[in-house]
């Protein structure tokens, strides 16, 4: 559970048909992409790098109603995890998402990198196929490509060590010219199923500035959360 629940939110938004992509990286590569006042906050030794492709779903202030087109809309998100002076949190490396206006309205507000991207989400019985391209700002053209069948839910007492440090995160860390701020997150544990990738194709970690991800990814898929996040601040 969370360990500080916001008490004072800014947004509130639902993450759903959300699927978990990890590779692990040289810890030295991760670092050489974080702010000041960040370093990779490591699991078995290695930094861990995310693609997340999922449906952002009922954007909206804590006093008012979900606006209607601007609301709900794919999003992909390159992430990677991190320690810094309130703690752990995620650092965000892009944010691609299919709606312009709020991408425009995070980078000025949160300072988070997003992107305006052509993005679609089909689902079928058990399975969902995520596709995303990029069309502002550069680099123009990076894609992704997931087609992903979900499998059994996994019971809570059989969470690993590995699954808890992917989803168990509570603020998130951007880089303003000020300085490093950070914002708290609060949601309930994150329903977790098994996951297979069918097809993966993308090229978004390497836009990113990482190498190319080696091997299958760790995947796993959840319905979603339903997010608080409070408002960013200066550490």
């Amino acid at each position: 559970m969370c360990p500080a629940p916001v008490r004072r939110a800014v947004m509130v938004q639902q993450w759903a048909d959300l699927t978990m992509l990890h590779w692990p990286y040289d810890p030295a590569e991760v670092a050489a992409r974080l702010p000041a006042g960040l370093v990779p906050d490591l699991h078995d030794e290695r930094a861990w790098v995310g693609l997340i492709p999922f449906a952002m779903r009922n954007v909206r202030l804590p006093w008012g109603p979900p606006l209607p087109w601007l609301s709900s809309f794919p999003e992909t998100n390159v992430r990677t995890y991190v320690s810094g002076p309130l703690g752990p949190g995620i650092f965000f490396f892009s944010l691609d998402v299919s709606r312009l206006l709020p991408a425009l309205t995070a980078r000025s507000t949160y300072r988070l990198p997003y992107t305006w991207a052509k993005m679609s989400i089909n689902r079928t019985p058990g399975r969902l196929f995520y596709e995303g391209r990029r069309r502002w700002p550069a680099p123009i053209g990076a894609m992704s490509r997931i087609h992903v069948d979900v499998g059994h839910s996994i019971p809570h007492r059989d969470l690993t060590e590995r699954d808890h440090y992917f989803t168990a995160r509570w603020g998130l860390y951007s880089s303003l010219k000020r300085g490093l701020a950070y914002a708290p997150v609060e949601h309930a544990p994150w329903p977790l199923y098994h996951a297979t990738v069918l097809d993966l194709e993308e090229d978004l970690v390497a836009a990113a500035g990482f190498t190319d991800p080696t091997g299958p990814p760790i995947a796993t898929f959840s319905p979603g959360v339903l997010v608080r996040i409070g408002a960013p601040r200066l550490v």
